[in-house]
């Protein structure tokens, strides 16, 4: 689940993220594209493309696809137009939900995302309903055991807005969106590895979910994540 900051959550991701690679490439050129149309083919200049293809190069992603993609997107090659689209909605326990999606056909996108919603006990919500809940934000997350002291000097300099360190040892940082490849850069020049580094739209306040709620949550976000046309799910749940 995009956006949470708790290490378990981070785990889970990173395990479900291995398990299904062949969606994870899917969703990367899906991105890469999106982001070569919008912003063009040099990763200099184009901080969203810049982001996707270090992805790609996490996910063991071939050069020729990563080239491909680029090459659709600048109209170099023809290919599927996508279009980005997001949807909001609330979860079991009245948690919020954003559903950040890249689709060639809205019309599909959207039943498909009712329908999960509707079918794991959630509502699905007009534009605006939840948007508020959550700030644009690049977010850095180390393992328990990391320096905070180190996290701080590196990335406070380069422009972070917080880190915290957490009840599980973990450490989170978090900076303005447009901030965030500066701060990577400052914390790879002091040799720190975050486990997750992305731009999220973090929940500015978490719901504690009753044991039952947090249960059909975790089953609403699995069908939501499992969707071909999705791209993130963001949810003010906390879900340990």
């Amino acid at each position: 689940m995009a956006g949470h900051s708790k290490w378990a959550n981070i785990k889970h991701r990173k395990a479900a993220a291995d398990a299904k690679k062949g969606k994870v490439f899917t969703r990367l050129i899906k991105e890469i594209t999106v982001a070569a149309r919008n912003g063009g083919g040099d990763p200099d200049m184009n901080p969203r493309l810049r982001l996707s293809l270090e992805k790609a190069r996490d996910a063991n992603m071939t050069k020729d696809s990563v080239q491909n993609a680029i090459k659709r997107g600048t109209g170099q090659l023809e290919g599927v137009s996508y279009e980005e689209a997001r949807y909001e909605g609330y979860g079991p326990g009245g948690a919020a939900i954003l559903v950040s999606c890249l689709t060639d056909n809205r019309t599909r996108t959207v039943a498909e995302v009712r329908h999960a919603f509707t079918k794991n006990g959630g509502n699905l919500g007009s534009d605006g309903s939840v948007a508020y809940l959550f700030k644009h934000v690049g977010q850095f997350v180390f393992a328990p055991g990391t320096s905070e002291d180190a996290v701080m000097e590196a990335g406070l300099d380069a422009g972070a807005e917080d880190v915290v360190k957490h009840d599980d040892g973990s450490i989170e940082l978090t900076c303005a969106a447009a901030d965030f490849h500066t701060v990577k850069d400052a914390l790879d020049k002091a040799k720190l590895k975050p486990e997750l580094a992305e731009i999220v739209m973090k929940p500015l306040n978490e719901s504690v979910l009753a044991s039952g709620e947090a249960g059909r949550m975790k089953s609403l976000l699995e069908a939501l994540e499992g969707l071909d046309d999705v791209q993130d799910v963001y949810t003010t749940a906390v879900l340990d």
